[in-house]
């Protein structure tokens, strides 16, 4: 059991006790962490190559820790359903409802919030969208590098899709601080009708 302090404004952060699931995913490994009141962090690993579809065209999502014994709450168990989802077809996990965050980053009111909102609720599967136009939809047209600073502290990856957020001049864009770029590319053809990961 881990218990996380937070800073001002953030008590409910500190009554927090989280609990972290590890997956094996065609990314390599990824830990889900979060509390009774919904999911706190996704950390992607990088611990091996992304992989390949398998003969029937599905990718596999298996959980490494035993959920009960590490005692996970209905959102955590949810959120790994929802991986499970995702990672053999994508387009299964648009049906189902996301799992309940609770980073105290994707509760405040500050401008990074607003742009992890708004890429959560508007930038749809199989979709990219551009730094600027993110600034704008989050309003504020130039803020085009505060949306980069809110890509590189979203706590929650995958959920929270920056891995659909792309330079305007082209191309997939930085992803992790660009140790994870192969994975954004990885990401971005898995989302892709008929695309292969």
């Amino acid at each position: 059991m881990k218990r996380r302090r937070g800073g001002r404004g953030r008590e409910s952060e500190s009554q927090c006790t989280q609990k972290t699931i590890s997956l094996q995913t065609p990314l390599g490994t990824i830990q889900v962490s979060g509390c009774e009141a919904g999911v706190h962090t996704i950390r992607l690993l990088m611990d091996v190559a992304p992989a390949e579809r398998n003969d029937q065209g599905h990718m596999s999502c298996e959980v490494i820790d035993d959920p009960a014994a590490v005692g996970a709450g209905p959102e955590l168990l949810h959120c790994v359903d929802w991986l499970r989802d995702y990672f053999s077809d994508p387009r299964a996990a648009r049906g189902p409802r996301l799992p309940q965050l609770h980073h105290p980053t994707l509760r405040g009111d500050s401008f990074s919030s607003q742009v992890l909102r708004t890429l959560l609720q508007e930038v749809r599967f199989g979709e990219t969208v551009s730094y600027q136009h993110l600034a704008e939809m989050a309003g504020n047209p130039r803020a085009v590098r505060a949306v980069g600073g809110a890509m590189r502290r979203n706590p929650v990856p995958l959920l929270i899709p920056c891995h659909r957020v792309v330079p305007s001049s082209g191309g997939s864009g930085s992803y992790m601080g660009g140790r994870g770029n192969h994975l954004k590319v990885w990401l971005l053809a898995h989302e892709r009708p008929g695309g292969e990961g």
